[in-house]
């Protein structure tokens, strides 16, 4: 070979065939935009928009299953409604952030089974109630914020008010929680503490309301890492000795799982919230449907950025089920648009007394 067949060989390496669709995007040449033709074509996008595409088809074969009747063994005092148990995980900036009314609307229409949180999501939750959060900015100075008793969650602003608000309107359910304790016995852990916020806020607008109205399970194993610690620690000085329990609510999480027919997770951001659910479907030799949505990356070993992959070593992810999706995005970009793909066509299809079929967007 001569120096050009040399280098020529050297770049065109022989190709093999590769049986995948074509790369493809949407046409915006028309006057008006489909908008569902458009989240349609994110399949062909490529990069994280194909991964959406997957996430709304395995949300979607989530709920396919879930429309199924339960025919596994029944067990007591755990949530056993449908052929597929979801788990929705979700750190409390979700609930901090317009998200918020995404998640309110999925335990309103009981399109879920357990929900599994932090502490912040649950006090922010009964905070918006008596008070609003506001939109600021990102590079809001902190120095002057905290002269001002303003707090800055990214680019979100809550006053040091709303957090006065939410104690005034806690304390009396701890007095409370403590007399049933010492008068009745009462063990609380913290599923039961959240049940009961959620009927005493008595508030549409709260999905802790409709978790208490629809029965479903809200997990919150790191409890007092918050304000709700913080009005715990005050309360203490004045009438101490509540107890919380949190053996119950890992016995409670964890037979939820093993007690499921099929399970999957749907896991907004990581920490404690991403470990919970998966650990709790480990009980069960993994889930058997995944999706991920965060911005973690695996390269410092810690949970937030592990990949399904390394959930399936674990056996929190089944081997052999259908392959689990991470998207690698901010939340708030995208878990709305999921939810018109998945669950809000599932609720106006289960209206209409319609199949759904397990394909993107239904």
């Amino acid at each position: 070979m001569d120096e050009t067949q040399l280098s020529k060989a050297a770049v065109y390496v022989e190709s093999e065939g590769f049986d995948g669709p074509n790369v493809k995007g949407y046409d915006f040449s028309s006057n008006s935009v489909d908008y569902e033709a458009l989240f349609q074509s994110y399949s062909t996008m490529g990069f994280q928009a194909t991964n959406f595409a997957a996430a709304v088809s395995m949300i979607n074969e989530m709920l396919a299953e879930k429309s199924r009747p339960f025919e596994g063994h029944e067990m007591p005092d755990i949530r056993q409604e449908s052929g597929c148990t979801i788990f929705l995980g979700f750190t409390s900036n979700m609930i901090s952030s317009g998200v918020r009314e995404n998640i309110k609307f999925i335990v309103k229409e009981n399109l879920v089974d357990v929900l599994v949180t932090t502490c912040g999501a649950i006090e922010e939750d009964i905070m918006k109630c008596l008070a609003p959060h506001q939109i600021g900015r990102f590079d809001y100075d902190g120095k002057t914020l905290r002269s001002k008793g303003l707090n800055r969650i990214g680019n979100l602003i809550v006053p040091n008010k709303n957090y006065e608000l939410f104690e005034a309107w806690l304390m009396p359910i701890l007095d409370f929680m403590l007399d049933e304790q010492m008068e009745n016995g009462e063990i609380w852990s913290p599923s039961k503490m959240i049940r009961l916020l959620g009927e005493r806020i008595n508030n549409e607008d709260s999905v802790l309301y409709w978790a208490w109205k629809n029965k479903i399970p809200v997990f919150c194993p790191a409890i007092i890492d918050g304000a709700v610690g913080d009005v715990m620690y005050f309360h203490s000085y004045n009438k101490g000795g509540l107890i919380m329990d949190l053996t119950q609510d890992i016995r409670s999480i964890n037979r939820t799982a093993v007690g499921a027919q099929k399970t999957g997770m749907i896991i907004l951001g990581g920490g404690v919230i991403k470990h919970h659910v998966a650990n709790a479907n480990l009980m069960r030799n993994g889930a058997d449907f995944c999706v991920y949505i965060n911005t973690a990356q695996p390269f410092d070993g810690s949970d937030a950025g592990a990949t399904p992959d390394e959930a399936v070593s674990w056996g929190k992810i089944k081997h052999g089920c259908k392959e689990p999706v991470k998207i690698y995005c901010e939340a708030t970009l995208i878990f709305p648009i999921i939810v018109a793909q998945t669950f809000a066509k599932y609720h106006q299809k289960r209206l209409s007394d319609v199949d759904i079929d397990p394909v993107i967007g239904g």
